[in-house]
C-alpha cells in the first residue's frame, strides 16, 4: 500500500543478507525487467525479513501502482552507495 516490497526472512536468510542495509534490486512488472540501484533495506527490530521502497521515479515511469504484483528477479547486497549523481561529489 505504501510502496513497499517485503523481502521475507526467509529470503533473507536463504541470501546471506541479514547484515545488508543496501541493495541493487532487479524487478519485473508488466514484463518489463526494471533495475532499482542503492536501494535501502528498511529492517524490523524483531525480524529478519526487510522492506524497501520503490523510488517514485520507477514508480512513475513504469506505472507500478500501490498494490500491483512484482516480481522480484535479483537482490545483491552491496557496500557502499554513491548518493552524487554521475560520482561527483558536491562543491
Amino acid at each position: 500500500m505504501n510502496n513497499q516490497v517485503l523481502l521475507p526472512s526467509g529470503l533473507i536468510r536463504l541470501l546471506g543478507i541479514e547484515d545488508a542495509l543496501y541493495a541493487n534490486i532487479i524487478i519485473k512488472h508488466g514484463g518489463k525487467v526494471i533495475e532499482i540501484r542503492g536501494v535501502r533495506l528498511l529492517r524490523n527490530r524483531r525480524a529478519m525479513s526487510r522492506q524497501f521502497t520503490i523510488p517514485r521515479e520507477v514508480r512513475d515511469r513504469y506505472g507500478i501502482r500501490p498494490l500491483d504484483e512484482i516480481e522480484i528477479v535479483s537482490v545483491k547486497p552491496v557496500s557502499f552507495v554513491n548518493i552524487y549523481e554521475h560520482g561527483e561529489a558536491p562543491s
